[in-house]
Parts: structure tokens; C-alpha cells; sequence
């Protein structure tokens, strides 16, 4: 009970000091550590942790709402995760696809529109069935939420690459030439959201102080936040910290 009221009364603390002027408009978060919080939990099985972690990924969504941020990619999947084994991975995608079930009704709610970014080619037909099902169903908002799956930072920028010379020798452009076309604001112009602003901030949750390629062009002048939590155990008052960290930097960009 003393320790639920002092939670209570941290959190509405933070809420009362924060900067909301100096948000980010576009938040990227990991969502790490689903097995780690299943062994650490002692949970029967893997695919427990997965549904506590989707939940709290559809509570995250309405805290970002709370503050009107105008974006967010989350990484659901990567592609080095296609190499784990069928059974630990085909539970992950039924929790994946009951997820992208609820996804509509849910960005109605907070108004943004859904979109799916990531080698969708390399997933299963009932995965992307389901991806894009919703997706179709809430396509415009006035926020953003992106699904990074089967997603690779390298393969983006391989595949913006790819896009543009191909662009380009469609255009006409002579093969000699065609290096001359491309610079970073062209091969910006390719990456997956290039209609979105670059993510201000980074979260990546269960302790992991690395980005493992998430976002790897778009997040040259971002902030990084990593929390030692799981993410099936993040909690509001981790995003809080989170946004009070980001709002007491100074952004340099580079310079």
C-alpha cells in the first residue's frame, strides 16, 4: 500500500515538472525482452510474456496519446529474428496477429493512421495478411504509428538505394549520371516513412544499451533512452522519466 501511494505520488510529480513545449514529435521504441520477463516471471510459457507485452504496447499508445506525440515506430520484429526457431516464433505471431486485430479500434480512438514498414516479404502469408488488413482499415490520422517488422536498418537504406537507381534509370537518366543523382536528402526521400518527420527519441527497453540497427539513417541526430526494465513491465512512470530526459537535453544536431 506505501509503496503504491509514493508510485502514485512520484508520477504525479513528474507530470507537474515536465516541459511539454520540448516533446518529441516522433518517439521510437524497442520492445525488448519479452523471453527475459517470461524466464524472470516465471511464466508457463513464452507466449504469456508476448500477450503482457502487446497489452502494454496498446496502453503505451495511449500514453502517447495523452501528450498528443505525433508519431510512433515501434519495432515489433526484426529481421534477425526470422532466424529463431519455428515454435518460439509461430506463438509470437499469433499474439502479433490478435494485436493487429485490436489495432483499428484502437487508432481510431487516438486518431492515427497505420502503417507497416519492413521486409513483409521475408513474414508469413497469414502474418501479412493481418498487417495488412489493418492497415488498411485505419490508413490516415492525424498521428502516426508505424510497425517495424521483419524490419533491418541496413536493409532499408539498401532498399532506398535500390528504389532510387531504379527511379532514376526509369526517368532516363543516363547509367554514367546516375551517381551524381545520389546524395543523403535523395536517399532520404526512399526510407520506408520518408513522409514523417526523423524519430526525436529512441527508448529500448530490457537493459540493452545498443540500437541493433533501428532507425540506422533516420536516427543520426536522435536522443537515446535505455530503461532496465522488460518491456512486458514498462511502466507509465518509465515513459515519464523517458520525456523528462528528453526534454532536459540540449539538441545539437551535429553541430
Amino acid at each position: 500500500m506505501a509503496v503504491g501511494l509514493l508510485y502514485r505520488l512520484y508520477e504525479r510529480n513528474l507530470l507537474r515538472t515536465l516541459d511539454r513545449s520540448r516533446f518529441p514529435k516522433h518517439i521510437g521504441i524497442v520492445l525488448d525482452g519479452h523471453r527475459r520477463h517470461a524466464r524472470e516471471e516465471g511464466l508457463p510459457s513464452y507466449t504469456e510474456s508476448y500477450r503482457v507485452g502487446m497489452a502494454r504496447f496498446e496502453q503505451f499508445l495511449g500514453w502517447a496519446g495523452e501528450f498528443e506525440i505525433p508519431a510512433v515506430t515501434a519495432w515489433v520484429l526484426s529481421r534477425e529474428n526470422l532466424s529463431r526457431p519455428t515454435e518460439e516464433l509461430a506463438p509470437y505471431f499469433d499474439v502479433l496477429i490478435e494485436l493487429f486485430g485490436r489495432l483499428p479500434e484502437l487508432c481510431e480512438e487516438y486518431d492515427m493512421g497505420i502503417k507497416f514498414i519492413g521486409s513483409l516479404d521475408q513474414l508469413p502469408d497469414h502474418l501479412v495478411a493481418a498487417a495488412k488488413t489493418a492497415e488498411e482499415s485505419h490508413p490516415s490520422g492525424a498521428r502516426r504509428l508505424n510497425i517495424a517488422m521483419g524490419y533491418g536498418g541496413r536493409q532499408e537504406i539498401v532498399d532506398a538505394a535500390k528504389n532510387l537507381v531504379a527511379e532514376l534509370a526509369e526517368e532516363g537518366v543516363a547509367a554514367s549520371s546516375i551517381p551524381d543523382q545520389i546524395d543523403a536528402e535523395a536517399l532520404a526521400a526512399h526510407m520506408y516513412s520518408s513522409d514523417i518527420p526523423d524519430p526525436d527519441l529512441l527508448i529500448r527497453t530490457s537493459g540493452e544499451s545498443r540500437l541493433s540497427g533501428f532507425l540506422l539513417w533516420q536516427s543520426a541526430y536522435a536522443e537515446f533512452v535505455f530503461v532496465d526494465v522488460n518491456w512486458p513491465a514498462f511502466r507509465h512512470v518509465d515513459f515519464l522519466r523517458a520525456l523528462r530526459d528528453y526534454a532536459g537535453r540540449s539538441r545539437r544536431f551535429g553541430k
